[in-house]
């Protein structure tokens, strides 16, 4: 009684798009895929073994988004949600469920299911989906059955040339243009695989463009399986959990795959950068043995805290033992505040999924929102600056363009937060906070309106949520700091020759670059010293197609970075 209201509530809520199948690239302009942190209108599971663990998931996402449940038995999948004695507390009724009837061979939703992606960087919501990497032919078609039920067309990667095998537990995207990957990827699409499927044959060159053109994919960034992993994706020790923070798996010195891991990690930081130009910002999160104290190079399962789900305010990770929950608690804590953290048992005996190598990621999958607010911000770093103030630039765009945004700030400690009205500067934001005296710690938020009236922030549980930067003291004062600052560019409108003027406060190497808005490198205009004092620097922007730049300056020590207009 309660589902047949519920499927039909939903269904006419969703039937906003069609539902076609379509096999060849997306025919928008500025495609993007979309990061897992953005806004959900749906999570997606199927429903099979360990439906004790799919009932906490489902009990934890439906506070914050509709659930969508593949089940080859409807009415038993209702029945286990609604009892007592099943899985967990029962429901009182099936709010924000959705229980679709579908053929599919396994619970590893993430790796078969399609992934969100936007035309023109926020509209156009369609779901893209591989050629699953096993011989489960009901998985592979299952996302037909997603795409249907919401309404959404379906884009397929079937059809040479643009034929692809891949996996989402070994994918994961920033949200403008920068993707990771295991080198399983390569080896899939070679023409050869370890299973009785078809497996195409691409060249890099080829798979690359395949990403870039159906998902908007152009940094592509592979890294050497891991010895210890046997399904080498890379959702078993790592996260990206923002635009530039990397949540990674730690070992001990010299086990399993720490070595590995590790050797990865500083080929990503040594070659890759951020959207905003910057290092990506690395976090270690130890991965747990077993009881009897063995890792993966010791026959232990795969443990690790990093396979996790972003459900809009809600992060649902795996936990395992106390001992080293509570450190998993912290960290997550401390990289994501401000958000409802949610453990869920993937080691005990009656629902050990970790010993078959996933967890909580490997079987989730999420749709985005129709009509996202997106809102990027590199968040402000500590500074010894207590004399100027802290300048906030946020990236926003709605389909309907964006009419207001708002920097909402205080001090730690205190209750209300300050709001100051930010002006546009194309589709960036911004505003100042005031500066504040050596020793304080500013807390803040950013929350843009659209023209049709829909309200996002960020970060997406702010108030509770927010960023936090100190105002450093003690042995190093402002005029010792190490900075760089551009003064100004020029002329901006730019057409042809253009200078770039710094400000540096002593030599420093640094890097000067121009970059769309997406945070891509278009070119580089200066890798190398800059001189104490005030410098000019140069590039031609009759090279480049019109449109909306940044100039960025990095160093070790400061970044700086300011829009520029090529007309």
């Amino acid at each position: 009684m309660h589902l047949k209201k519920i499927i039909i509530a939903c269904c006419l809520f969703f039937s906003i798009a069609g539902q076609s199948q379509i096999t060849t690239p997306p025919n928008f302009s500025n495609i993007r895929a979309m990061a897992e942190w953005e806004e959900l209108q749906a999570l997606t599971i199927a429903w099979t073994t360990y439906p004790a663990i799919l009932k906490q998931i489902v009990a934890a996402a439906r506070e914050e988004t509709l659930v969508v449940i593949l089940s080859n038995d409807v009415q038993g999948t209702e029945d286990y949600l609604l009892a007592t004695n099943t899985g967990g507390n029962a429901f009182a009724d099936l709010t924000n469920v959705m229980i679709v009837d579908a053929n599919y061979d396994s619970i590893w939703m993430r790796d078969y299911a399609a992934n969100p992606v936007y035309g023109n960087e926020v509209d156009s919501l369609i779901l893209v989906d591989w050629l699953y990497n096993r011989p489960r032919p009901n998985d592979d078609t299952s996302p037909q059955a997603v795409a249907s039920a919401l309404g959404i067309d379906l884009y397929e990667t079937s059809q040479a040339p643009n034929d692809m095998v891949n996996t989402g537990g070994n994918y994961m995207s920033d949200g403008f243009g920068t993707a990771f990957a295991s080198e399983l990827v390569l080896e899939e699409n070679d023409g050869n695989g370890s299973f009785s499927i078809f497996y195409p044959s691409h060249t890099i060159q080829e798979i690359d463009a395949i990403f870039e053109n159906y998902l908007g994919i152009h940094t592509y960034i592979k890294m050497p399986t891991l010895p210890y992993d046997g399904i080498h994706h890379i959702d078993m020790h790592m996260k990206l959990v923002d635009e530039e923070t990397l949540l990674v798996s730690e070992y001990p010195d010299g086990v399993a795959d720490g070595p590995q891991i590790n050797a990865n990690i500083e080929f990503v930081l040594s070659n890759y950068q951020s959207k905003f130009g910057t290092p990506f910002r690395v976090v270690r999160i130890p991965a747990p043995p077993s009881t009897q104290g063995d890792y993966p190079d010791n026959n232990g399962a795969y443990r690790t805290y990093t396979n996790a789900v972003f459900v809009n305010n809600t992060i649902i990770f795996p936990t395992y033992r106390q001992e080293y929950d509570s450190t998993a608690f912290r960290i997550w804590g401390e990289v994501c505040p401000g958000y409802n953290l949610v453990g869920i048992d993937c080691d005990n005996t009656s629902n050990n999924i970790i010993s078959q190598s996933g967890a909580i990621h490997c079987i989730t999958h999420t749709v985005g929102v129709a009509d996202p607010l997106l809102i990027s911000h590199q968040a402000l770093q500590d500074t010894y600056d207590f004399q100027n103030p802290y300048f906030v630039s946020a990236y926003m765009r709605h389909r309907s363009g964006v009419d207001r945004a708002t920097l909402y700030w205080k001090l730690s400690g205190e209750l209300n937060f300050t709001a100051i009205d930010m002006t546009a500067n194309g589709d960036n934001w911004e505003a100042n906070i005031p500066a504040q005296a050596v020793g304080s710690i500013i807390n803040y938020y950013v929350e843009g309106e659209s023209v049709s009236g829909k309200i996002q922030v960020r970060p997406m549980p702010a108030p509770q949520a927010f960023w936090s930067f100190e105002i450093l003291g003690g042995v190093s004062a402002i005029d010792e700091f190490s900075s760089t600052e551009i003064a100004r560019v020029f002329p901006n409108p730019a057409s042809a020759i253009t200078c770039i003027e710094l400000d540096a406060l002593q030599a420093v190497k640094a890097r000067i670059e121009l970059r769309d808005m997406t945070g891509r490198e278009i070119q580089t205009i200066h890798d190398g010293m800059i001189s104490s004092g005030n410098t000019k620097y140069f590039f031609d922007a009759s090279q480049c197609a019109p449109g909306a730049y940044h100039i960025v300056v990095a160093s070790d020590s400061s970044y700086s970075t300011t829009p520029v207009m090529i007309k």
